[in-house]
């Protein structure tokens, strides 16, 4: 995992806003419309080199390929792995529900995705390698070109896709997951052997506890988290923890969150997983103030000392873009608990969840990202005297 001995450095959660080009040819092929592939392939690869460029430009150390070709983070698998047919119900954030009129806005302000989410009906195997080569392919190529420090890139984490697309087959929760975990281990040890480090996305950890397990005890909430993690870890077990970033989250949209979970309950459960990097919301209203949970972790002696958090510096909801100097204090304050070389700046999720959804301007995403960088250069004057 990229980490620095004499600055901090910048990095983000992973999805940038898409472009009407890219969006389009996205749609149309999950609407099994009849377009020229080879056009639309080449479209996305110019737009990962168009991200990677911009990226570099405002200060980002450590990029992604934006998530360009990708519907959304989670079910983009059904393309690449079998077993996944149809649609599935939704299942509304619990904060959301207590608030009907604001769900009904969210959904009619495009903040609901709209597109089919498959329920597992079948085995799951691996169909298709091709689209990850691509992927792989166009970032490599990016890199080449833009010379950033480091590179990583996104890829689902079993318990993830278990939220999102439902089991109709598998005969428990927990079968299901180790199926997922196996099939998805191709694609996280070809990105790792690409060179690029690999973010495994677990909202499930956070965002999990208020939709797939909503109306649980703790302790059964707990239990199941902890399932998630096992499986992941399996699905890694031939990976160097030090190649992968883990990113947490209680769901990248704007709304009351009072059901979240608090981090003092997450963290733990996600410190198991075997990732060496952490990143998790820190900026925004309902979770700004956890930061303290890692402190009371890490005088207990929790936290252990291989582990890089990537604290989110930047709220990924509103279009207020950050003062530099709030960031630099964000970063200090984490600098504080585990030391300057075992942290790195990120954002509390990604700028474009989804396609054809920028919940963000795409200009004033990148100006945040900006005021990151520049905050990240105070904090390093004030870390490194």
């Amino acid at each position: 995992m990229s980490s620095s001995s004499d600055r901090i450095l910048t990095t983000h959660v992973g999805s940038l806003p898409r472009n009407e080009a890219v969006s389009e040819g996205i749609f149309a092929i999950e609407a099994g419309d009849d377009i020229n592939l080879d056009e639309h392939h080449e479209n996305v690869a110019e737009a990962v080199d168009a991200v990677v460029a911009r990226q570099v430009s405002v200060g980002i150390d450590v990029v992604s390929d934006g998530e360009m070709s990708k519907l959304s983070y989670a079910t983009y698998i059904k393309d690449r792995i079998s077993g996944f047919e149809g649609d599935s119900p939704r299942r509304a954030p619990a904060d959301l529900e207590e608030h009907p009129e604001f769900l009904k806005r969210q959904a009619r302000l495009g903040g609901t995705p709209s597109y089919k989410r498959p329920q597992c009906v079948g085995p799951i195997e691996v169909t298709d390698t091709e689209p990850c080569a691509r992927d792989i392919a166009n970032l490599a190529t990016a890199v080449e070109t833009h010379k950033p420090t480091a590179a990583f890139m996104n890829a689902a984490s079993p318990g993830v896709i278990a939220l999102f697309q439902p089991n109709q087959h598998y005969p428990d929760h927990e079968s299901y997951l180790y199926a997922l975990a196996e099939a998805m281990r191709h694609e996280y040890e070809a990105i790792v052997a690409a060179g690029f480090a690999l973010q495994l996305d677990s909202p499930d950890l956070g965002l999990g506890r208020h939709m797939m397990f909503k109306g649980q005890p703790d302790a059964e909430y707990e239990r199941l988290a902890n399932q998630h993690v096992e499986a992941l870890n399996e699905a890694v077990r031939n990976i160097p923890a030090e190649s992968m970033r883990l990113h947490i989250c209680w769901g990248n949209y704007e709304g009351p969150h009072t059901h979240d979970a608090p981090m003092s309950q997450v963290l733990p459960i996600a410190l198991k997983a075997k990732p060496q990097a952490l990143l998790f919301e820190a900026a925004n209203p309902r979770h700004a103030h956890e930061w303290t949970a890692f402190a009371h972790l890490e005088s207990q002696g929790g936290i252990g000392d291989d582990k890089v958090l990537v604290p989110g510096v930047l709220d990924t909801t509103t279009h207020f873009v950050e003062h530099p100097e709030l960031v630099a204090q964000r970063i200090e304050r984490f600098a504080g608990v585990v030391g300057r070389e075992r942290v790195m700046a990120g954002t509390d999720c990604g700028f474009s969840t989804f396609a054809g959804y920028a919940g963000l301007d795409t200009d004033i995403a990148y100006a945040k990202m900006a005021a990151m960088a520049a905050g990240a250069e105070i904090a390093t004057k004030r870390l490194w005297p």
